[in-house]
């Protein structure tokens, strides 16, 4: 399928690696140019060439933390007039609802609420007055299905999609199309750490802590990034204009719900 969106240029946040990369390396397989954004200037050089190489398309880099006003401006200035924006940053550390404080829920706001927020109000407007533009949020199924240990996660996403749902439908009419996307456990650097949690409280391998976490998921493994990219592609494709402020999971069937 052609999604259409050959020669468009998109803004794709933490894309040095994992979802991200998984979502710069599948919107170049369909010709979008890139501005790829990491903390890590080395490992995004490293995820950049390999995609110039592999695709032809143009990659620009910008080696910042975009959750800082500083980070963002400079990310915003090398985006100029994108036509797709991929929101994505890590998420806050795990625990327990005693261990946070007021300034842990400001840290976990500013990145996984706040950022993605200034984002699209800066990159929306120009959208709108292309009439064209896709945005999408790399958020988490704890969304959907609440993760005890990530509170801070937890609540801040869950302000994003309050955000995202009447954003959405008063943009759409003039062209942007916003939705999120609802990762589950992917076979990215944040399971392996996850895994590394379980495997030290526990007492067991990381190894038997991942067979384990895999026995909860119907599909029964991990997710890729790569089809996790897939399905940011289509999002920000000519045939997802009619997909508006929808939060799609992608979790291998781990959430058990009808709706």
């Amino acid at each position: 399928m052609d999604l259409g969106i050959s020669g468009k240029r998109a803004l794709v946040c933490a894309s040095s690696k994992g979802l991200g990369r998984g979502c710069a390396e599948a919107l170049a397989a369909e010709g979008v140019h890139l501005v790829m954004n990491a903390r890590s200037a080395e490992a995004l050089e490293e995820a950049a060439a390999a995609i110039r190489a592999a695709q032809g398309v143009e990659v620009v880099t910008v080696a910042a933390d975009v959750t800082t006003a500083a980070g963002r401006a400079q990310v915003l200035e090398a985006a100029g007039d994108v036509d797709i924006l991929v929101t994505n940053a890590g998420g806050p550390p795990p625990g327990m609802w005693t261990d946070w404080d007021r300034d842990d829920f400001i840290a976990a706001l500013d990145a996984n609420m706040l950022t993605p927020i200034a984002l699209m109000k800066a990159l929306v407007p120009g959208m709108i007055e292309r009439g064209w533009g896709r945005v999408v949020n790399i958020t988490s199924v704890s969304v959907k299905s609440p993760v005890a240990v990530l509170g801070l996660s937890n609540s801040a996403r869950a302000g994003l999609t309050g955000y995202v749902a009447g954003t959405s439908r008063q943009v759409a009419g003039k062209g942007v199309i916003i939705n999120n996307l609802l990762p589950g456990i992917h076979d990215t650097d944040r399971a392996t750490a996850l895994d590394g949690g379980v495997s030290r409280a526990e007492g067991i391998s990381v190894a038997e802590a991942r067979k384990k976490r895999e026995a909860t998921i119907p599909a029964g493994r991990y997710g890729t990034a790569a089809e996790f990219g897939a399905a940011c592609a289509f999002l920000c494709s000519q045939h997802a204009g009619f997909i508006v402020g929808q939060n799609v999971l992608l979790d291998g069937g781990a959430t058990n719900a009808t709706f």
